[in-house]
This record gives structure tokens, C-alpha cells and sequence, in this order.
């Protein structure tokens, strides 16, 4: 029997197994499943030889795994079943590596593999089914290969076979997008998981232990009671060493610790999952081991309950990296893992209580992820709107709005959202659009500077932080051992392998001579920083974000530099990695993005009105002179933005416009049809009433005061001004024919006049057309209030005597009659004898 032909072998039974005949029978009758079984079932192992034995395809079954190291396991695994070498008729490919041939008819890719064959080769030619494994982490190359493949078994390929597995997904709104699919379930795990909780949170106020600690103490207690390999899940890789470090001398000394992350060589990964040759083996795992891997021998599953994702902020174009609570699909997969080859148990670093608190599912990658390589696919494909694909969830349009923005300043779009010349070759560039014009319009430097950016930072400290300088890194690619000597910093040298490998697979670029700094401002036009005033080391960035340095970072002085790498805050973000820029440098390369512009506005800090001409770089200003023509129009509107800012305090109204105002506002207020000279009504509706009579004066304060009181006095028309002096009279006349300026800004209208002015009035006076008695302030010879009164007969009835005999001594040159009501009023004194 030849190898071809050699059926699989499988050690042992899978539940999986049982649900097997019912999956063949709906891919043999229809092209379309979607299959849901848990942790432990052997979907990734089981189910591709199953289609192969059964013939259900011609050519190659495509599987796509969410990583690297899940993608080498599962085809080896497949491959030692059939009894055959990896490369035969199993084989993968991923990027940079692959082992497959002419035979091969299982092929295990990642998943933006098959955005790039599709995208080649829209027939798919010989391709006979799409497996999706471990559909549930929606990964955005996931979304967008099922979503492309939809669109070619639609249009192209109706014989095509797709088949969508997931763990913990809810699968119906899969089965539902795939034309109602079949849904089949596989129930249950090969073997029963204990699962136990704390007794109290270990975050409470009453034990503040670190996350590290708490961990490590529950990987020993686990060790202790339990028997078999253990598997502890962290967030990071920092996380990880630390715990390691917390491990290192109180484990026996038979255990082995394996750390397991995703950056690092392979070999040291395959050495982590490979069984421990003798005593006990403990690894320490970020996500990487949630799904799709058989780690031999791991009974104990011991769940930090943290999980680190990117989230991107459209806006800002800038991601960082949030530490957040497990969801419990995630809180399930990890469980799952000490139930894959014997009973085993899981240790939940959180309370029974906590555990109904948790989110149901991670968010999907294309909400929380940048879109931008996602919607130059989708022009690619010719979908100017990503959202007219068939994606499960489809993209923000928030998000997709500001990613062709982005696109269209790097010249991969056109104005219509379709793809151009320049897109079409940053899609073939495995970068990031950026990064891939940087490559494509930079000098020879821009494939490493790429491939730097593209992968972990190379330089370490042992103690103390690092520069920012990108400039650093490339002379730690270039020449590690000078550096080291140099600046007594460590080179990662795995991760600079890694960086060489995949500079030499981008295209090498054109002779433009560019610093590091040229280059980051081609792939981050957006992320250009002028340098602020004062001594703190922050920036404005050129998309109008704030950045800053650590107080010690020695490029913290120059005036222009290039972020490349920060952390996110929407605020003010920390500038992690950057690179100076010399003015002239930006000049060449973005000479189409400087513009001239003038502004005219008010500065609250000088308190006064700027006219400058500046030159600028999106939020930067990068020169500014005096504008000595400006519009007086321009002066004027920047004016009353001072009057605004600096509010109703700055209306100097004269007292004549005072008092206007105030009967306009009593009125008003009454019922008529006024204007609103409230303060917020005349601050509102300054460039009506106030700005057409201004000069253009640069300062507050050299606007006359009578243009205040002509402003006003131009909002009534011919008719308010009738209603205002029939019903709100400006004057009162006194009986010695005294014209007094009647005040409505108090309770009620009032006037002030000396008391014997008065005498030989014995009605009281009235105002408008309701006759209101007007509140009469009667004052001393010398003008000091004496009383205040409504009722001017009742006074001189009653209160007078007692003013009378008070003041009679006081004033005694001044009359006071002991029948005011028929004296005759008067603004003089006696007549002398």
C-alpha cells in the first residue's frame, strides 16, 4: 500500500468521532457546514483526514489557523497519524516557511494566506474546500477570508466546500451567513475537568497582592495537590518572566518551567509543547495555548483570568494594548485544555461569584483592530464599501471612513475609495499600508526600518529604560556588537534574526536618500511632532493628537521629530519609539501637504486680536510672521470672539445704555416683543447688534464706549421704540420740573430724588399704561436715602414727622413744612433773612 493511500491511524477515540458520519453526509450532500464542538473534541486533527478518506474534494483542502506554532502542530500531528513526514500529503505553510508539495493534499496556512491566493487567483484553482478552524477568535483575517470566499463560491466556484469550525462560538449567525448552513454539535470533551475557585478575590483591599504573586502562589498550590503537568495562562510576556522569575528556586527540582509566547523561535515554542522527558514540566503561556494545541502531558490548567488585546482608536490611528478580564468563551478554551488527553483540573485565579460577571464573548478583531489593510483588501477585491461583502460582522464606517483617509493620504486610493496603481503594489507587500510605502517611496534603509517595525523591539536593558530613537535599532540590526560596546544595551539577537529574514523577503526599495526620520514621515505623515513650549519634552502631533517623552529621553529636545510607536492615550499619548526630523526633510517629502494659510483670531493669552500668516503641516505650525493686510472684517468677527470668551463683564455700556437695557429687559420680561438683552442674549447675538459698528482695534480695550451704547440702541425698531416709551417711560418729572432717569433694574421701576423737591404732590405717581406706582427713593439735601415709598400721600401722613423732626437740626437752611403736601417744592435752600 502506498503512502497516498495509507488510511489514518487514530490513537485513540475522540468525541469528535460521533459526529463525524453526520458532517461527511452534509458536505457530501451540500458544500456548506458549520461544526461546533468544544475544547478537547479533536476537530483539528480528526476532521481534515476525515474529508480526505471520504473523497469529498478534489485537489487541496486549505485548513487556516489563527497561528504559527498552532498551524506547525496540527499538520504534524495530522502527518504522524497517516504515518507520513510533514511536506507529504499534509503539509503548511505560513509566512516565510512552508512544507508541502505536489502530493500534498491537506494544507495547514495562516490565515492571511488565503486573502493573498484569493486576491492572485479568485478561481482558486485547485482548491477544493476551506476549513476554518477555530472560527470563535475572529481574528480579522478570518472575517475577510470568509467573507472573500463566499463572494468566490458565489460567483466563481459554486463547487467549492466551506466549512466553518469554532469551539465556543455561537454558531447559528455562521450557519445563517452561510446560506443556512448545516449545524452540527459534538457534546462533550474526552475527559471530565474539575474546576475549582477562590474563596475571596485576591485583588481585595485587605491583601493587596500583586497579580504576579497571586498567580505564582496558585501555580504552587496547584503543583502541590495535584499530579501532571500544569499549563498556566498570563496575559504577556512580562508577566510571564516575572512569574517565572517568582517560581525559580520554591518548585522541586525535577519541574522544568517553559515559558510560551508567540515571539518566541520556534524551537524553544516546540520544546514547551513537546512532553517532558523526565519529572514534571509547568508552562507559562500567553493565548497561544487557548486553542488548536496539545501540550502532552498537562493536567492543570491554572487561568490568570486576563487577557491583553489591541485596541484601535480610528480617530487618533493609534492602537495600545488594554490588559482586560477574560470573557468565558476564553475562560472555556483554557479550560479545556486539561481535558484533552486525561481527566484533569483548572485553577480560576477568581472568585465563583466573579465568574457571572464576565463578558460572554471577546470583541470580533475587525471592531477593536485597525482596518486599514482590511479595506486596501477590499478595494482590491473592488469593493470600494467593505461593508457590500458578506462579513459576519461588518466594520465600523466610522472606522472604514477614516482608514481611506488614511489610504488615500498614502496614495493607495483614489478619491472614490477605488484602489490605485501605488495600491495595488502596497497590497503585495506583507506590511501594514504604511509601512508598505514607506518601503515602496523610501531609500535602501526602508526594509529593515520595516521589518523593525513590524516585530518587538530589538535593544534590551537589564535595568533602566531605553532610548525612543528608532535610529538605534538600525544601528543595533546593522552592527549588534559595536552597539552593545557603544551604548551598553543588549541586542535580542533572535529577534533581530527574525527582522533580517523578513527584511530580505520585501522588496528592496529605491536610492532615495532619507534619515530614519524622512522614512517614519512617509508611513506616519499623521505622527509628525513639533516640539511644544516649556520644558516638558511633549509634542503636537501633525493629526492633532498630544505626545510626550520620558522626562530622560535624550531626542526630548528636538524640534521636530516622527513617532512611530505610542501607547494610545487619547490625550496626551506616551511616545514609545521615534526618530528626529530636520524641517528641510519634511519640506521634500511632503511639499504637497505644506500649506499657507491666514488666521485672524483672539488670543486669550495676549488679550488681543493676532493676524498671522503661517505655514503649516496639518496641525502643525511650522513658520508664522505678522498678516499686516488682514480684512478689517476679520479683525472685527476675531473681536467680538474675544467679547465671547471673555464674557458679559467686557460690554461697557455707558449708564444712559444701562438704564436702556434695563427697561428694554423689564419690558421684555412683562410680556412685549423685545429684544433679549439678557447676558446671554447680547452674547449670543454680538455680530448682529455689536460687531457691524466695531473698528478694527486689536484690544478690548481701545473700543470706544459709545459703540456699546449704539449697538444697543440699534436693536429696536421704530415700533419697539413706541412701545418702549408709551409703556416703559425713560423719565419721570419731578414737581420743581426735574427730569429724572427712571431705573428698571431693580423689583420694581424706581427713581431717586431729594424729598423736598416733592412737596405739594399728593398723588402718587404712576408709569405705562397700568398706571404701576413707580417706587420713589426720597433723598437728604445732601443725597442720602431718607425712605422709600410706593405711597407718597401716606407718607407725608405718617413717616414724614419723623424725618421732619430728624432733620430739621440737620439741615437747617433747608426747608421742612409741617404740610408738605401743600408746600412748594423747591431745589434750594432757605432764602437768607
Amino acid at each position: 500500500m502506498n503512502d497516498k493511500d495509507r488510511p489514518a491511524q487514530m490513537p485513540h477515540p475522540l468525541p469528535i468521532d460521533d459526529v463525524l458520519p453526520a458532517l461527511l453526509s452534509a458536505l457530501a450532500s451540500g458544500t456548506r457546514a458549520v461544526l461546533q464542538a468544544p475544547p478537547g473534541a479533536g476537530k483539528t486533527t480528526r476532521v481534515p483526514l476525515a474529508l480526505l478518506e471520504a473523497g469529498l474534494y478534489t485537489g487541496k483542502l486549505l485548513m487556516l489557523e489563527p497561528r504559527r506554532l498552532a498551524a506547525r502542530a496540527a499538520a504534524e500531528r495530522m502527518a504522524e497519524t497517516l504515518g507520513e513526514p510533514v511536506g507529504g500529503r499534509v503539509g503548511y505553510r505560513i509566512r516565510g516557511e512552508a512544507k508541502s508539495g505536489k502530493a500534498t493534499r491537506i494544507e495547514v496556512v495562516t490565515e492571511g494566506i488565503l486573502t493573498r491566493m484569493v486576491q492572485s487567483d479568485p478561481e482558486l484553482s485547485g482548491i477544493g474546500a476551506i476549513l476554518f478552524d477555530e472560527f470563535h477568535e475572529r481574528s480579522i483575517h478570518a472575517d475577510l477570508g470568509l467573507a472573500l470566499s463566499l463572494e468566490v463560491a458565489e460567483a466563481l466556484r459554486p463547487d467549492l466546500r466551506l466549512l466553518v469550525m469554532s469551539a465556543t462560538l455561537d454558531a447559528a449567525p455562521v450557519a445563517a451567513l452561510l446560506g443556512d448552513a448545516p449545524l452540527i454539535t459534538s457534546q462533550g470533551r474526552a475527559f471530565p475537568v474539575d474546576t475549582r475557585y477562590l474563596d475571596h478575590p485576591w485583588s481585595q483591599p485587605t491583601g493587596r497582592t500583586r497579580f504576579d504573586a497571586a498567580l505564582a502562589d496558585l501555580i504552587l498550590t496547584a503543583h502541590a495537590a495535584d499530579e501532571g503537568d500544569l499549563l498556566a495562562f498570563l496575559p504577556g510576556e512580562g508577566e510571564i518572566r516575572r512569574v517565572a522569575a517568582r517560581l525559580s528556586g520554591a518548585l522541586p527540582e525535577a519541574t522544568r518551567v517553559h515559558p510560551l509566547f508567540g515571539a518566541m523561535p520556534f524551537k524553544d515554542q516546540r520544546a514547551a509543547i513537546r512532553p517532558a522527558e523526565t519529572g514534571r514540566k509547568i508552562v507559562l503561556a500567553t493565548a497561544i495555548a487557548e486553542t488548536s494545541l496539545t501540550i502532552e502531558g498537562v493536567r492543570i490548567v491554572v487561568d490568570g483570568g486576563q487577557a491583553r488585546r489591541a485596541r484601535f482608536d480610528s480617530a487618533s490611528a493609534m492602537s495600545r494594548l488594554v490588559t482586560e478580564r477574560v470573557t468565558r468563551a476564553e475562560a472555556e478554551q483554557r479550560r479545556g485544555r486539561a481535558g484533552r488527553v486525561a481527566p484533569g483540573v483548572c485553577y480560576r485565579l477568581w472568585t465563583k461569584g466573579e465568574d457571572g460577571a464576565l463578558a460572554a464573548f471577546p470583541p470580533p478583531e475587525i471592531l477593536a483592530a485597525d482596518i486599514a489593510p482590511l479595506v486596501l483588501e477590499c478595494a482590491l477585491w473592488g469593493a470600494t464599501d467593505p461593508a457590500a461583502l458578506p462579513f459576519l460582522t461588518p466594520p465600523n464606517p466610522v472606522a472604514v471612513a477614516e482608514a481611506q483617509a488614511l489610504l488615500r493620504d498614502l496614495g493607495a486610493l483614489d478619491e472614490t475609495a477605488a484602489i490605485t496603481v501605488h495600491g495595488k503594489a502596497l497590497a503585495r507587500l506583507p506590511l501594514h499600508p504604511r509601512l508598505g510605502h514607506m518601503v515602496l517611496s523610501g531609500g535602501p534603509d526602508a526594509p529593515l526600518l520595516a521589518a523593525l517595525l513590524s516585530e518587538r523591539d530589538i535593544v534590551q536593558r537589564d535595568t533602566g529604560s531605553v532610548s525612543a530613537d528608532l535610529t538605534l535599532r538600525l544601528d543595533a540590526l546593522k552592527n549588534p556588537t559595536r552597539f552593545e560596546s557603544e551604548h551598553s544595551l543588549k541586542v535580542n539577537r533572535a529577534v533581530r534574526n527574525r527582522v533580517k529574514d523578513e527584511a530580505r523577503r520585501i522588496p528592496p526599495a529605491n536610492e532615495a536618500a532619507l534619515s530614519v526620520g524622512g522614512h517614519l514621515a512617509l508611513a506616519y505623515p499623521d505622527r509628525v511632532g513639533l516640539r511644544r513650549n516649556g520644558d516638558q519634552p511633549r509634542y503636537l502631533l501633525s493629526g492633532g493628537k498630544g505626545g510626550i517623552f520620558d522626562a530622560a529621553e535624550p531626542m526630548g529636545n528636538q524640534r521636530l521629530i516622527v513617532a512611530c510607536d505610542l501607547d494610545g492615550d487619547g490625550t496626551e499619548a506616551k511616545i514609545r519609539m521615534a526618530a528626529p526630523l530636520s524641517e528641510a526633510e519634511l519640506r521634500h517629502i511632503h511639499a504637497g501637504g505644506i500649506t499657507r494659510r491666514h488666521q485672524c483670531r483672539w488670543s486669550r493669552r495676549n488679550r488681543s486680536v493676532e493676524a498671522v500668516e503661517e505655514e503649516c503641516f496639518g496641525a502643525l505650525v511650522l513658520s508664522s510672521r505678522a498678516w499686516t493686510d488682514c480684512p478689517d472684517a476679520q479683525v472685527t468677527r476675531a473681536l467680538v470672539d474675544g467679547l465671547r470668551q471673555l464674557g458679559p463683564a467686557q460690554l461697557r455700556f455707558g449708564k444712559s445704555a444701562r438704564l436702556l437695557r434695563a427697561r428694554i429687559e423689564w419690558l421684555r420680561k412683562a410680556g412685549a416683543e423685545m429684544p433679549d438683552c439678557s447676558d446671554d442674549g447680547l452674547m449670543q447675538a454680538l455680530e448682529n447688534w455689536l460687531q457691524p459698528h466695531l473698528k478694527p482695534v486689536r484690544r478690548l480695550g481701545d473700543i470706544p464706549e459709545a459703540v456699546f451704547d449704539t449697538g444697543l440702541r440699534g436693536r429696536l425698531d421704530w415700533g419697539m421704540q413706541q412701545t418702549l416709551d408709551h409703556a416703559a417711560p425713560a423719565y419721570f418729572t419731578a414737581p420743581t420740573g426735574t427730569r429724572l432717569a427712571i431705573d428698571y433694574g431693580g423689583a420694581a421701576p424706581s427713581v431717586s430724588v431729594r424729598l423736598q423737591e416733592m412737596f405739594g404732590l399728593n398723588r402718587h405717581p404712576v408709569i405705562g399704561p397700568n398706571h404701576l406706582p413707580l417706587v420713589i427713593e426720597l433723598l437728604s439735601p445732601a443725597g442720602r436715602p431718607l425712605q422709600v415709598t410706593a405711597d407718597l400721600p401716606g407718607f407725608w401722613a405718617t413717616s414724614y414727622g419723623d424725618v421732619r423732626k430728624d432733620m430739621r437740626g440737620r439741615y437747617p437752611k433747608h426747608p421742612w413744612p409741617e404740610n408738605p403736601a401743600e408746600a412748594v417744592p423747591t431745589r434750594r435752600a432757605k432764602p437768607r433773612k
